[in-house]
């Protein structure tokens, strides 16, 4: 579909969940693409870590496609850029804290000069006709949080990315209530909005306000001190510095994701107060009440530097009186993975302690007071919910209405709609999915191969060489190797009866795919008596000559 006379909008990712956003606008024969970001598998997806959107809607049009706008560094705004940019050779737009992850993906993945990256000042604008963006700086959880004013010929969209209210922030200075008073000024007639805290009653909070909780529970411990947090809340990492510093202890940092983004928040100008990071060697030869470690790993991922720590797997050690600090926010889904770390953790002899505890966290997306302090300042005629599942979609369409904005827009990844001219109306479907990382390929994620993966994690398999002669005729017994499948304590008994069965179903002479099919079967079925799982079977003829 190319867009006419028109104001379209298509999100192929980030409405209907949270992560993996990707947002189109197209008018006048051109489409703009307001970030590029993945998400994180989750078991079922056995085997895979990242998850892709499916651009194939874009890739088909990419000729008319003007560029890539970046809201900010988050991975599921980023992340997917390093494996799908390339493909779509168009330039990417992001301010300089940002572009410097942007720039560190690519370097990685062998991409540096492939795909052209222009670094846009804080507030700064830019055209690419026939849109007009402007960058309006917002808080979040990381540094260069951005809003997009994007000026079309059918009318001005105010797209947040992710944002949140902080009136004493520890990094940057995002615009002002009469800032986004004149954006309202001007007539806006979209508010594209993040949806992730609308059931949250309350205000998130300022990132400034953790400050006393953590300088009090660091304070109060005797033993080394573990503070796990979000790599990418570089205003976090400045307030742990700080607080290191006020009870005497050496900062330790553990994860090349903390490394990563404590580098590239000094290029960029932020962190430069931040302690130098001692070596863990260092770390543990220093009196135990010297010590703070920063640590990845706090949504409980088990190659993450914490869950190496609580497992002993990790050249940093701690023992019972130590105490670990969560200083984030539990994501959905992440439950038990954190349950199992903390486990570990307490298995240890270690104190934990998490925002339930202390005053140690504070979310980067608007509670429900933000987002109606938004509506005020910015007017829209049209609220448009995304980044969020179904129901914060919904539930944020009703608030907005009962805040007095005229029009809302329940949307999902792949809805086509039109916001102008006239009044919103949903044009059609626009092809989404998911995509996977697996190992060095990308893959459907309902393909062939997670399909099999799935079947084979649950039902395990069974392999079975089957010798035959020229004629066809069994040539010696078939051998059966049985994987993950139930059979332990029976396992001789069970290969002796599997072994019998392939024999039996053996037809001398036959067409050879249908002999294969026939043992392949009769094993299965035996293996279902025996277990009451149905394994994958799968048959390999073994040539016998004379």
């Amino acid at each position: 579909m190319t867009p006419g006379k028109e104001l379209i909008f298509c999100a192929l990712g980030g409405s209907g969940e949270i992560g993996m956003n990707v947002n189109l606008y197209g008018t006048q024969g051109k489409w703009l693409m307001c970030d590029l970001g993945l998400t994180f598998a989750d078991p079922d997806y056995p085997g895979i870590d990242l998850i892709l959107p499916d651009l194939e809607f874009i890739e088909q049009q990419s000729k008319n496609l003007v560029g890539i706008v970046l809201t900010h560094g988050h991975e599921d705004h980023i992340g997917a850029i390093p494996y799908m940019a390339a493909d779509l050779k168009v330039p990417l737009y992001a301010t300089p804290f940002t572009a410097g992850l942007i720039a560190g993906k690519l370097e990685e993945e062998g991409l540096t000069g492939q795909v052209k990256l222009h670094i846009i000042e804080r507030g700064g604008s830019f055209d690419l006709a026939p849109f007009k963006i402007r960058y309006v700086p917002l808080a979040h959880s990381i540094p260069e949080g951005n809003g997009l004013l994007i000026e079309t010929p059918y009318g001005k969209i105010f797209h947040t990315g992710d944002w949140k209210i902080d009136e004493t922030p520890v990094l940057g200075l995002p615009s002002t209530p009469e800032t986004l008073k004149k954006i309202g000024d001007e007539g806006i007639l979209a508010l594209v909005c993040d949806s992730t805290n609308v059931f949250q009653n309350t205000a998130s909070g300022s990132e400034g306000s953790v400050h006393a909780g953590l300088l009090d529970a660091v304070s109060a411990a005797r033993g080394r001190v573990l503070v796990t947090t979000f790599a990418s809340n570089a205003a976090r990492l400045q307030t742990i510095g700080r607080v290191a510093i006020e009870t005497g202890r050496q900062v330790c940092v553990a994860g090349r994701s903390l490394d990563r983004i404590l580098k590239v928040a000094r290029a960029t100008g932020y962190l430069k107060d931040f302690p130098e990071p001692i070596r863990f060697d260092e770390a543990m030869r220093l009196p135990k009440s010297e010590v703070l470690i920063v640590a990845t790993g706090g949504q409980g991922e088990a190659r993450a530097a914490l869950g190496r720590i609580a497992f002993g797997n990790h050249e940093i050690k701690l023992a019972p009186g130590d105490t670990v600090i969560f200083s984030s926010k539990q994501i959905p889904g992440n439950e038990v993975a954190i349950g199992r770390i903390m486990n570990a953790l307490s298995d240890l002899g270690l104190l934990t302690i998490t925002e339930r505890q202390a005053k140690v966290h504070v979310s980067g997306h608007p509670g429900r007071p933000e987002l109606a302090e938004m509506y005020r300042w910015i007017r829209p005629q049209i609220l448009l919910p995304v980044h969020g599942e179904a129901r914060h979609l919904a539930e944020h369409a009703r608030f907005g209405l009962s805040e007095g904005i005229g029009q809302a827009v329940v949307q999902k990844n792949g809805d086509i709609i039109r916001l102008a001219p006239g009044d919103p109306k949903k044009l059609g479907e626009a092809h989404v999915g998911r995509l996977v990382l697996d190992g060095d390929v990308i893959l459907p994620a309902d393909g062939s191969t997670l399909n099999e993966r799935r079947k084979l994690s649950v039902n395990g398999v069974i392999a079975v060489a089957l010798p035959l002669d020229d004629g066809g005729r069994l040539a010696g017994r078939p051998m059966i190797r049985a994987l993950g499948v139930p059979i332990e304590q029976d396992h001789d008994d069970f290969i002796a009866d599997a072994t019998d069965a392939a024999e039996k179903a053996v037809i001398a002479g036959a067409d050879d795919a249908k002999v294969r099919e026939a043992v392949r079967l009769a094993v299965r079925r035996c293996a279902t008596l025996w277990t009451g799982k149905k394994p994958i079977v799968e048959v390999m003829r073994v040539d016998v000559t004379a």
